[in-house]
């Protein structure tokens, strides 16, 4: 199958072929209705059917969000190249595969984000899915809202919809891609029943937080939960309560009163006000909020109860990470707590990595983040003189994760208690 016009529940979408035309590409998939006017602050609603033929050959807008290209490192780093626009209409996704597949349905491998919840894309520069592609894996990345409009939390808004919650919106974004990829992707060449979700950072805890919900069963086949997650791994959540403490604070920067008031403002408006509450709280203030519905306890809870989802994981960070200090590794242990809480309530396997290579170019080692040039095979774009060791990492990291996603094993030993293996990529 080499289709580059596709059918989706909405209609008809057309993509393009990779130079080599190894690879099939889909970039700027619609997977809900733009979040704008009424639908704001509101979960996605599904798609409005459309006619004819949509192109989706270019890079799609990414939510509000400060400039990215400014600051000191990782401007540098991973925001050069073309930047997606900003727009509130932002709720899209990218896809590749092989260019052709054949009968045979390919796993799928489902990317999320970071960014602290404040900012990225499914576009940036180093997430690229030929190289999985041409691994026998189909790569989806998503956007979803970040920062105050994916987040923000109001008693009003809980009178608009029966289970009386409200925010959580950039989390909803998340399940509803995951449910129009689960219906879409057959059409792609994908399986369905073979969908495995992955991020890093707020991406990671996107991915926790998606293992932790009842929305999501059924729909998962493993789960790659990289630098931010385990227990109690970064724990990103908050309370209903202190989501709307800093809800109410938004509102009162904004000089508004009512959600009719702030649903009449501009986007930008309510994104510049949502880093003045990061100021005024000294904190990352949007964050998902534990609502008793979507979230019914906080992440750290939920893994040591048990109550998430019983599925294969591959869980690490990096030697230089957040959370490294004098007084120890904070992912790293967490990493270990959750592999050897999942071993004593289920008999599926967790597989424990750390990335120790200082990467060539400056003496940042082996900071938070730097291991996705290698996972998805994108170090050609990156400014760094990496040598054929760094290529060989990149090899194998992408070939063990592209594993995980086809066999449910990347190949290496998982974490016991008896035998504590952690695959070291150095």
């Amino acid at each position: 199958m080499s289709e580059l016009v596709i059918k989706t529940v909405s209609g008809l979408v057309e993509g393009a072929l990779s130079k080599d035309s190894k690879c099939r590409i889909f970039r700027g998939v619609p997977y809900a209705e733009p979040p704008v006017g009424e639908l704001r602050f509101r979960r996605p609603v599904a798609k409005k059917p459309w006619f004819g033929v949509k192109t989706t050959k270019s890079i799609p807008p990414k939510c509000y969000q400060a400039d990215a290209t400014k600051g000191d490192f990782y401007p540098k780093e991973f925001y050069s190249g073309e930047i997606p626009p900003l727009s509130e209409d932002s709720l899209y996704l990218n896809i590749w595969t092989p260019a052709d597949i054949g009968d045979e349905k390919l796993p799928v491998l489902v990317w999320i984000h970071g960014g602290a919840y404040m900012h990225g894309s499914g576009s940036e520069v180093e997430f690229d899915g030929e190289g999985f592609a041409r691994k026998g894996v189909i790569l989806v990345t998503i956007n979803y809202r970040v920062g105050a409009l994916g987040f923000f939390t109001h008693p009003e808004l809980e009178k608009e919809n029966e289970e009386g919650i409200s925010g959580n919106y950039g989390f909803w974004d998340q399940i509803f891609a995951l449910k129009w990829i689960y219906e879409n992707i057959e059409n792609f060449g994908g399986d369905k029943n073979k969908i495995t979700v992955a991020g890093q950072s707020a991406g990671c805890m996107s991915t926790q937080a998606l293992i932790s919900t009842e929305e999501s069963k059924g729909l998962l086949g493993g789960a790659i939960l990289q630098s931010g997650g385990g227990v109690p791994g970064l724990a990103r959540d908050y309370s209903k309560v202190r989501q709307t403490e800093v809800s109410l604070k938004l509102m009162e920067i904004l000089g508004v009163s009512t959600i009719h008031e702030l649903r009449q403002l501009p986007p930008e408006s309510i994104c510049n006000a949502g880093y003045a509450v990061n100021e005024h709280f000294g904190d990352l203030c949007w964050m998902p909020n534990v609502d008793g519905y979507l979230l019914k306890d906080t992440l750290e809870n939920l893994a040591l109860s048990g109550e998430i989802h019983d599925i294969p994981y591959i869980i690490g960070s990096t030697k230089n990470d957040i959370g490294v200090s004098e007084k120890g590794d904070l992912l790293a242990e967490s990493a270990i707590k959750f592999a050897l809480v999942r071993n004593e309530q289920s008999d599926k396997k967790v597989w424990l990595y750390h990335f120790d290579r200082d990467l060539p170019g400056d003496d940042a080692g082996a900071f938070h983040s730097c291991e996705l040039w290698y996972e998805f095979e994108t170090m050609q774009r990156c400014w760094r003189p990496f040598d054929e060791h760094d290529y060989e990492i990149s090899r194998e990291l992408s070939t063990q994760w592209a594993d995980f996603v086809k066999q449910g094993d990347p190949g290496w030993k998982n974490y016991t208690a008896e035998e504590p293996y952690v695959k070291i990529y150095k």
